[in-house]
C-alpha cells in the first residue's frame, strides 16, 4: 500500500470527496490548500461528453484570460525580413525560417507557443509530425498562422489560454498563479469554463459537461457542482 505523505494529509484535512463545490468555493479552497513551497499553478479540467476521435466532436479554441495566467511563455515565430524584424521587437524568443526548422527537427523545442506568416506554411508544414502531436502547429483558427505577428504575440504572452480536448475527453488548462486574490482567479476560471460551454460541437449527443474540478499544481482536486457555474 502506498504511503501517503504528511503534507498530503494535511492539504486534504476536512475535505469531503462527495461534495460538489460551487466554483467559488472550491477556488478558495485550493488558495488554502497550496501548500508547495512555489507558487503553484491553478487548474481547470473539464470532463466533456464527446469522441475527439471524430472531426465533428473535437472541442479546441483559444481564450484571452482577463488577468493574465502569470505564467512566462516563450514564443517561436516562423517569418522572414520585417515580419521576423517586428516579431523580435514585440519579444518572440525564438524567430527564423528554415534554420527555426532545422533547429527543431534536431530537438530544440524551447518554446510554448508558435507562430507562423501565412507565407511561412511550406516550411511549417515540414514539422507536422512534430509540433503536432505537442499542440504546437501554427492554426489559422487559432491565430497563430497571421501576418500579424506582432498582435499574436502579445495576445499570448499577455494571458491568452489554448484548450484542446484529449483522447479520453479531458480538456486542462491553467487559469492563473495561486498568488492572484480570489477574484482575479475565479474570473479566468469562468471565462476558461465559459468559452468551453460556447465550443460545443453540434454533434455532441447528450451530457456535453460531464465533470469540472479545480486544483493547484500539488493540491487535492475539488469538484464543481456544474449548476454553480454560469454557462452551464
Amino acid at each position: 500500500m502506498a504511503r501517503v505523505s504528511k503534507r498530503y494529509k494535511e492539504v486534504r484535512e476536512g475535505l469531503d470527496q462527495n461534495i460538489e463545490y460551487s466554483l467559488e468555493e472550491a477556488l478558495k479552497q485550493v488558495k488554502v490548500r497550496a501548500k508547495a513551497k512555489f507558487d503553484e499553478t491553478v487548474e481547470v479540467t473539464m470532463n466533456l461528453g464527446v469522441d475527439p476521435r471524430h472531426a465533428d466532436q473535437m472541442v479546441r479554441g483559444v481564450v484571452s484570460l482577463p488577468h493574465g495566467t502569470g505564467k512566462t511563455v516563450r514564443v517561436a515565430v516562423f517569418a522572414r525580413g520585417d515580419k521576423a524584424e517586428e516579431a523580435k521587437k514585440a519579444g518572440a524568443e525564438l524567430v527564423g525560417a528554415e534554420d527555426l526548422m532545422e533547429a527543431i527537427m534536431k530537438g530544440e523545442m524551447n518554446f510554448d507557443r508558435c507562430i507562423a506568416t501565412p507565407d511561412m506554411m511550406a516550411v511549417v508544414g515540414r514539422l507536422g509530425k512534430i509540433l503536432g502531436p505537442r499542440g504546437l502547429m501554427p492554426n489559422p483558427k487559432l491565430g497563430t498562422v497571421t501576418p500579424n505577428v506582432v498582435a499574436a504575440i502579445e495576445a499570448v504572452k499577455g494571458g491568452q489560454v489554448e484548450y484542446r480536448v484529449e483522447k479520453a475527453g479531458i480538456i486542462h488548462a491553467g487559469v492563473g498563479k495561486v498568488s492572484f486574490d480570489e477574484a482575479a482567479i475565479l474570473e479566468n476560471a469562468r471565462t476558461l469554463i465559459n468559452a468551453v460551454f460556447k465550443a460545443r460541437p453540434s454533434a455532441t449527443k447528450g451530457a456535453y459537461v460531464k465533470s469540472i474540478t479545480v486544483s493547484s499544481t500539488m493540491g487535492p482536486s475539488l469538484r464543481i457542482a456544474i449548476s454553480s457555474v454560469a454557462a452551464g
